[in-house]
């Protein structure tokens, strides 16, 4: 984690992208994980509050396709404005990366 605030930092000094480098899903979940929870489930305080679908959930799986998701993730939710839009944090490679991650998420 520290790799990735120098990376931040050192971006920023120099005037560059904040996503000097295109970071793996599972290190970009930092983000989600406080509302969505480490596993997708949507189980953490906010995420109750906020009534955040479990991610993991068949139905909720198969209810969304991969553009969907991605749109979500680059602009925001319309159905929840606490779901802000990743575009101007993530890049897009990163944000495409994690459409299959949220996939893997299935419940078994």
């Amino acid at each position: 984690m520290k790799a990735f605030w120098t990376t931040i930092l050192l971006a920023a000094t120099l005037g560059g992208s904040a996503y000097a480098a295109d970071w793996p899903a599972e290190d970009l979940w930092y983000k989600c994980k406080a509302c969505h929870g480490i596993d997708g489930k949507g189980k953490t305080k906010i995420g109750v509050k906020e009534k955040i679908p479990d991610l993991t959930s068949p139905i909720w799986q198969a209810q969304k396709s991969d553009e969907q998701i991605t749109k979500v993730i680059n602009d925001g939710s319309e159905k929840n404005p606490k779901m802000k839009a990743f575009k101007d944090f993530f890049s897009q490679a990163e944000i495409d990366s994690l459409v299959p991650y949220i996939r893997s998420m299935k419940a078994k």
